[in-house]
């Protein structure tokens, strides 16, 4: 759950490399993966079986789509170590030293605002509201059940069996949720850090870029020249 791309601007070889917390989306994958196969199967499909202009505009098509479905869901992945917060998003890579960190915030979307106003979306840590309502449902049941049940057993003069931590054994936080808070967390314990100052830096996804406008544009020469 590579290595980071960026690292702070003056390394000290004396000290042990950071170890990375890495964060990804495991329905986005999920998802990525079965979009890619039918992609691929139907894509392979046209270009073995097609006749005339078919396997062209197959093989166009597929190099459109398939990097932009790969950026968009298996790409994303947010790494954090003591010294910064990487993000991979489908079009960039931002790399942040802790010192340039604002706030992050969780609202219909996790993102991170940096020091000068500047804020990026956190693609591999999505906001799920459902799982949310689910966790607070979760602990609902948790206290109303321990309370019956406290009330049971006081009534027959005997202790609760579930004791003050049943309430506690629910979950507080989703998963993403808990994501953020855990950034939270070292932003607030490394932001004055030697080691986690430095400037923020963005780099395009040439690599994802590149084939896609190839693939538009084969795909718009063929359409506009059938």
């Amino acid at each position: 759950m590579s290595t980071p791309d960026h690292q702070s601007p003056l390394p000290d070889a004396s000290r042990p490399e950071a170890k990375d917390r890495i964060y990804r989306s495991p329905a986005g994958i999920a998802g990525g993966a079965l979009l890619l196969f039918i992609a691929g199967w139907l894509g392979v499909d046209a270009l073995v079986s097609g006749t005339g202009r078919t396997p062209w505009l197959a093989l166009a098509a597929l190099i459109l789509v398939v990097p932009l479905v790969a950026a968009f869901t298996l790409r994303p992945a947010v790494y954090a170590n003591e010294d910064r917060l990487r993000i991979r998003n489908p079009l960039r890579v931002i790399a942040l030293p802790w010192s340039k960190v604002a706030s992050l915030r969780s609202s219909y979307s996790n993102e991170v605002v940096a020091t000068d106003g500047t804020k990026y979306q956190l693609w591999a840590v999505p906001v799920s509201l459902r799982a949310r309502k689910k966790v607070a449902k979760h602990q609902g049941r948790a206290a109303t059940g321990s309370r019956g049940v406290e009330g049971r057993m006081a009534g027959m003069g005997r202790p609760s069996p579930f004791g003050r931590g049943a309430v506690a054994d629910a979950p507080t936080r989703s998963q993403t949720d808990q994501a953020m808070d855990d950034l939270r967390g070292l932003a607030e314990a490394r932001a004055q850090e030697p080691e986690a100052q430095g400037e923020v830096t963005v780099r395009w996804a040439y690599e994802v870029i590149g084939p896609a406008i190839a693939g538009a544009v084969v795909l718009a020469i063929l359409i506009a020249t059938g």
